[in-house]
């Protein structure tokens, strides 16, 4: 048995270095250059498997020097097995017949085949198995001829080398061994670029940032709160352990455990005397914790934390995000910054009394938004009853139309956004899908994607008291239906009374903001929830998502008039204002009494020489010629062609057809100047 592992060891250290001296061989060929075959063609072999699949007749012819016919070998059974061309030696199965030392047992038997007389460098150490060599990229990056396959041109065997200092790269696990083809992509047209105009955003530097705050802030002075607060309920006949601290940017959220048999009812009726023992402004009991076996009890803090909106925007929540209308609250509790997706809220309320921080948080919304997404992505509609507050943002391109200010075009926009919820589901429909991502994935590639749209309302109030019948019945249809569609409300008000926000607004919009508050009435209005009466103001909210019935405590993030006018001017430098004159013309005409409406009617259009000038050149008229050409919408484009048939310079419809011109470039400028003569 020895003797046999002995001669077994010994055949196969053989039978490697063989091995390795045909591996050598192969390395010392010249390289071929790849060719294009047609799928019947066979794979063109090298001279060594050329060599070994001969048939046996021509083997015949062949040197004595050349390897031998190996003998055929039995199998399991016994029975004799014809010889197959192998492209190395092989190994022998553990129950084959070994030959005796004076039976096909030499040297010649095992040889390789050799055909080359250059010597073989020693020492040989093959390539390390999974990677490129440089000297192997070297070689392999000789001229080739080049293979193109429609619009990917492929280069075989061209490679970038690597730096030296490189580290080396593995090859994907199917391809180890492989030469990976350089593929170079068409360029896109240049006329594609420059019809869409890149949106340039505003840089983060035109934010500033929060001031630090000095160490050792609030430690000591937590620790004797905590003291304090744990000693005034023990005064009260309440044991309680102290099991954590959360120190906010406004409030410091104690956390107690309550003694086995106390009632929670019995620590949250003792707020006003924590008040009194601890000199603080409110104390506000979240009884209990959500997901805690503890009582929390907020205690303001001696200084304020300013939240940065550009801090919440540089954080890695605001830069993970994927949505386009993520926007910044501010900093919770625990420190952590708070990011919210108003296309899952996907309509929020916010009430607060003046000073409370309501137009900072709306101002901080539309920033984010700015510095989030394009105008093709995102849509705005900003009504703004005070005239004032969103001014600022006139000129931007995400604006549909200039900000409404008037509250009877307001109540004409909305309509507007109803109209066009409506028109976004039929084509939802046409194309089989249910809401507008399903829209965006089913277009054509280089179609125009359908933007989300976000409507912000800055004080309901005031629409309530002109028009109620029509704004309460335009928002509550837009918030059943528009979440789909990608349409999404913003509205605040200053007061939360219950005619204001009605039963029916209030059940279809589930994302509440909550500022401070006059009274434990307006804080149950808003969110259904005693609390709110007890925040500090100057940014301090509850912030109550889609969902949760459990308010969250939220210093909302702080941007400044500077900084809002900094980003606007940046915008609109850059970029020009586009409006939709359709939506403009809709919303003006709903201010216009029944004389103007028909005085407007019987005036042209002031573009109508412009149309005409294009249908003439074009020697046909259509509605959509004129929507690419002079970039208006279907509606206008439509009054143009029809003021046109009526004025004799196009003919009537029919069908689908285009229009005729009826009239030359000279009779249209006679015609002209005799109207404005007259």
């Amino acid at each position: 048995m020895r003797d046999w592992i002995a001669q077994r060891n010994e055949r196969r250290a053989d039978e490697n270095f063989e091995l390795d001296r045909q591996t050598a061989y192969e390395a010392e060929l010249p390289p071929q250059p790849p060719r294009r075959r047609a799928p019947h063609q066979a794979r063109e072999q090298s001279p060594v498997v050329q060599e070994r699949a001969r048939p046996a007749a021509k083997q015949e012819q062949r040197p004595q020097s050349r390897r031998p016919a190996r003998p055929a070998s039995e199998d399991l059974q016994g029975a004799p097995s014809e010889p197959k061309p192998r492209s190395k030696p092989r190994r022998r199965m553990y129950n084959e017949v070994i030959p005796e030392s004076g039976e096909d047992a030499s040297e010649e038997a095992f040889s390789p085949v050799v055909t080359s007389t250059s010597p073989i460098p020693e020492p040989f150490k093959p390539a390390r198995p999974g990677r490129l060599s440089k000297a192997g990229l070297e070689k392999s990056a000789e001229k080739a001829p080049e293979e193109s396959s429609g619009d990917l041109t492929i280069e075989p065997d061209e490679y970038e080398l690597p730096d030296e200092d490189a580290a080396p790269f593995d090859l994907p696990s199917s391809r180890k061994g492989k030469p990976l083809p350089k593929i170079k992509r068409p360029a896109a047209p240049a006329a594609q670029e420059e019809e869409e105009e890149a949106y340039n955003y505003p840089p983060i530097d035109l934010l500033s940032n929060a001031e630090p705050l000095q160490e050792g802030h609030g430690k000591e002075a937590d620790l004797e709160k905590a003291r304090l607060l744990c000693d005034t309920l023990k005064s009260f006949g309440i044991d309680t352990r102290l099991t954590g601290i959360a120190h906010g940017p406004a409030v410091t959220r104690f956390e107690l455990q309550p003694a086995p048999g106390v009632k929670v009812s019995r620590i949250t009726a003792l707020s006003d005397d924590i008040a009194l023992n601890l000199a603080a402004e409110s104390v506000r009991i979240e009884a209990p914790i959500p997901g805690k076996a503890a009582v929390g009890v907020e205690i303001p803090n001696d200084h304020v934390e300013t939240v940065a909106l550009r801090d919440v925007l540089e954080s890695a929540e605001a830069r993970r995000h994927p949505s386009r209308v993520a926007v910044g609250l501010g900093k919770d509790n625990s420190g952590r910054y708070i990011v919210a997706d108003i296309a899952k809220m996907p309509h929020v309320l916010i009430a607060g009394q003046t000073g409370s921080g309501k137009s900072v948080c709306i101002n901080a919304l539309i920033i984010s938004i700015l510095y989030r997404a394009t105008p093709d992505e995102v849509k705005l509609i900003l009504i703004d009853p005070k005239v004032v507050e969103l001014s600022v943002y006139n000129g931007i391109p995400h604006l549909i139309a200039p900000v409404v200010t008037d509250p009877k075009k307001a109540a004409s926009a909305l309509e507007w956004a109803v109209s066009e919820m409506s028109t976004r589901y039929k084509k939802f429909a046409e194309r089989g899908v249910r809401d507008i991502k399903g829209y965006n994935k089913a277009l054509p590639e280089g179609e125009k994607q359908m933007p989300q749209m976000v409507i912000i309302i800055d004080e309901l109030a005031d629409l309530m008291m002109v028009a109620p019948g029509e704004v309460e019945e335009s928002i509550c249809r837009l918030a059943q239906l528009a979440r789909a569609a990608g349409m999404h409300l913003v509205i605040a008000t200053q007061r939360p009374s219950v005619n204001v926000i009605t039963g029916v607004i209030k059940a279809n919009i589930p994302t509440r903001i909550a500022f401070s508050v006059a009274s434990q009435v307006d804080s149950r209005t808003m969110i259904d929830h005693g609390g709110a009466e007890k925040l500090l103001g100057n940014g301090d909210m509850l912030f109550v998502p889609s969902g949760i019935n459990k308010p969250m405590r939220v210093q909302g993030a702080w941007v400044s008039d500077q900084e809002v006018h900094q980003v606007t001017e940046y915008i609109k430098t850059r970029h020009e204002t586009s409006y939709d004159e359709d939506v403009v013309e809709k919303i003006n005409q709903s201010v216009l009494s029944d004389a103007e409406k028909e005085e407007a009617a019987q005036e042209y259009d002031p573009r109508l020489a412009e149309a005409v000038e294009i249908v003439i050149e074009a020697g046909q008229a259509s509605i959509s010629m004129l929507q690419r050409r002079m970039r208006v919408g279907y509606a206008r484009a439509g009054r143009l062609i029809d003021e046109m048939a009526q004025r004799g310079i196009v003919s009537e419809a029919d069908g689908a057809k285009p229009r005729n011109v009826l009239v030359t470039r000279e009779q249209f400028e006679q015609m002209f100047e005799d109207e404005e003569d007259a």
